[in-house]
């Protein structure tokens, strides 16, 4: 594993607002991978008002901070719709009015029909989503993009898992190897689109490590030998 870059304060702010608003929780959990993991992010839980206010600050705070050039949001089904509608409504607070569209997981056979809903699809399209686990929801995402007309430019997410892609995912076949990159090293490298994540495992490692919550300090050495077996 490379060594992580420093973390940053809103990294840390965000990770202990995850932990504070229930969403990133420690014991063990299995993974889509198969994998039991010490810890767990559910953005579903990210539940009312409030919690999703905030949490569409960090979104676009990171966003505007990452230099990432877009012209209108992309959430993609289920979770990606709420998020991508959260962060327009917040950067327009900001005094930046972007557009945004989502997708529907069945076609609409009656009014304006499709798939696509919101504003139309056009220009540099950022998507945004709660994590990557495999990169299927990316891949799927910018062939509807590019098939309605728009240029996908990058992705935006909540928690960059810092992970290697199990092997046998289906977005790593035929490409370099099964596992050897994680979704976001995949998506970066192999699709050509820059990711960028309010915070990463990285980050949860240095905030457990910081000791300023002393009740966290028994997750710390799972989390860390999690990310020696698995991480990149």
């Amino acid at each position: 594993m490379k060594t992580p870059a420093p973390s940053d304060a809103l990294a840390q702010d965000f990770v202990r607002f995850a932990l504070d608003a229930g969403v990133l929780r420690f014991g063990e959990f299995k993974t889509k991978a198969g994998r039991l993991s010490p810890y767990f992010f559910n953005a579903g839980l990210f539940d009312d008002g409030a919690k999703l206010g905030r949490l569409a600050e960090f979104y676009a705070r990171r966003l505007l901070g990452s230099g990432l050039a877009f012209d209108m949001l992309f959430g993609p089904a289920y979770k990606g719709i709420t998020l991508a509608s959260a962060v327009a409504v917040e950067l327009a607070r900001l005094g930046r009015k972007v557009p945004f569209a989502y997708n529907r997981k069945e076609a609409k056979d009656h009014g304006e029909g499709g798939t696509l809903v919101g504003a139309p699809v056009a220009g540099r399209v950022l998507i945004i989503d709660d994590v990557m686990s495999a990169g299927t929801s990316v891949r799927e995402s910018i062939t509807m993009i590019t098939a309605a007309g728009g240029a996908p430019c990058g992705v935006l997410i909540a928690l960059d898992r810092q992970e290697r892609v199990a092997d046998g995912a289906a977005d790593h076949g035929g490409d370099g190897g099964a596992g050897a990159l994680s979704a976001v090293q995949f998506v970066t490298q192999n699709l050509g689109l820059p990711v960028a994540s309010i915070a990463t495992l990285a980050d949860l490692l240095q905030y457990l490590g910081d000791g300023a919550d002393t009740s966290l300090g028994a997750h710390l050495a799972p989390v860390a030998a999690y990310r020696q077996r698995y991480g990149v």
